[in-house]
């Protein structure tokens, strides 16, 4: 499964999931900047479905549909790496489920 993490994302967290997953950063990409709809536009353009953001506007902001992204917000206080790491087994649990287009929360 190909995962695409935000710029607003600790880099390193990409490590933490396993080999069921392909993840690239905004950054390893060359897409930091981009203005959100820019950046659905490129994720469609290079098959990335799902989008791992702490971003809780962007669902609100953009047509998710009409990219075919499914967004996974993190709902956590802040964006620090050992923060974002007690998601992660809700979050591994949403990505092998039957994942909808549009935006999904995850809560710890």
């Amino acid at each position: 499964m190909k995962l695409l993490l935000d710029e607003n994302l600790p880099k390193k967290l990409k490590f933490r999931f396993d080999d069921r997953f392909e993840v690239l950063t905004v950054a390893e990409m060359g897409w930091s900047g981009l203005k959100n709809g820019e950046l659905l536009i490129k994720m469609k353009t290079q098959n990335f479905r799902i989008l791992i953001s702490s971003d809780k506007n962007m669902g609100y902001q953009q047509n998710l549909e009409e990219y075919g992204i499914s967004l996974v917000v993190l709902n956590a206080p802040d964006n620090r790496y050992t923060t974002l790491l007690e998601f992660f087994p809700n979050l591994e649990k949403v990505l092998l489920s039957e994942i909808k287009i549009g935006m999904s929360v995850i809560e710890k």
